[in-house]
């Protein structure tokens, strides 16, 4: 409740306990969160007959001008119910909103429950409305999950919902569903309504089936042959690439490429080389550690600075600088050639 730090979890306890905030202001880059703790106090502060009289959810694109309305709204007393409830739903598209809540704030109604999604912003912490918020309503953050820990976001994920997952399956996840919780999640509820609870295990081949991410040509994969300079296996997953240009551009192969040999010159200047060092230092899962290591004896410090400065030419070149007539699936292959040489 107001005054602690909130999290999901607390937010939520407190909700299902009957302890209710007169705001719950949520805000932050990660909307899963925000939709999540929204969606649950919406579905559940009110009984359904009770929502039909006392409970209304406002778009912030309808209010671009400003909130009065919805504060106006806010000052009424519910017909039915213990409590009215009011939702502003995509609240950062409202000008002045803090203005208007600060106003609202000087005498609210007691028996008024406000929740309101500011996703992509956060509160101004200088004004006096957010000391006033953080003392008597829930403020909640809700921080984007950095891409080096999707993988382990992923594997607790699943474990909560039954599953077991591998390492390498999480990193294949990760790697092509990048940091939206909301698409990871819905794919994960896919595989439990598929699989049935038939198979508690989620592999390469269960991914590749159903989510359609081939087990043996994805970016980990293509990672893994530069690690072991495997130029065959790389080409093959080049060919492949070609064959699925809007799937795999070479754009975005470039930013994978570039992340491996940036993380990889860091790895070689770390003076610790332990798996828990170089891991928090790469800001990668600890289990890659030893691919790095593998990689580091392959590649100087030199080579390393020589391919970063390639990377950034054929990213050039693929976007139409200086490029000559080869298709995007043989720029790849040349740049791949030329990293491993």
């Amino acid at each position: 409740m107001a005054g602690k730090a909130n999290t999901v979890q607390s937010i939520l306890q407190d909700a299902q306990q009957g302890h209710y905030a007169p705001v719950y202001f949520l805000m932050g880059d990660e909307p899963y969160y925000i939709d999540m703790i929204s969606d649950y106090l919406i579905n559940h502060i009110l009984t359904e007959g009770q929502r039909e009289f006392d409970q209304s959810v406002f778009y912030g694109k309808d209010f671009e001008r400003g909130a009065a309305a919805i504060f106006t709204a806010a000052r009424r007393y519910p017909m039915l119910s213990p409590y009215q409830v009011i939702a502003i739903k995509e609240a950062q598209l409202i000008k002045n909103l803090e203005e208007d809540l600060a106003v609202y704030y000087q005498n609210p109604t007691p028996t008024t429950i406000l929740i309101i999604s500011y996703k992509g912003k956060r509160l101004d912490k200088r004004r006096k409305l957010a000391s006033q918020l953080e003392q008597t309503a829930v403020v909640f953050e809700s921080k984007a999950v950095r891409d080096y820990d999707m993988p382990a976001w992923i594997m607790q994920e699943a474990a909560s919902m039954g599953f077991r997952i591998d390492a390498r399956t999480t990193q294949i996840l990760a790697d092509y569903l990048g940091t939206d919780l909301s698409r990871v999640v819905s794919e994960l509820t896919k595989l439990k309504i598929v699989l049935g609870g038939k198979s508690q295990d989620i592999t390469p081949e269960v991914v590749e089936k159903h989510i359609g991410i081939s087990k043996d040509f994805n970016n980990f994969e293509l990672v893994n042959a530069l690690t072991r300079k495997d130029i065959y296996k790389a080409h093959r997953i080049a060919r492949y690439y070609a064959q699925n240009p809007k799937e795999h551009p070479v754009q975005l192969i470039t930013v994978v490429l570039y992340d491996f040999f940036s993380k990889l010159l860091i790895y070689q200047y770390l003076a610790d080389k332990s798996a828990s060092f170089a891991a928090k230092a790469m800001g990668v899962a600890p289990f890659l550690v030893r691919d790095y290591e593998a990689a580091a004896r392959l590649y100087s410090v030199r080579k390393i600075l020589d391919n970063i400065t390639l990377i950034r030419e054929y990213d050039a070149r693929s976007k139409g600088f200086r490029q000559t007539a080869l298709a995007d699936g043989e720029l790849l292959r040349e740049l791949l050639s030329r990293l491993m040489a």
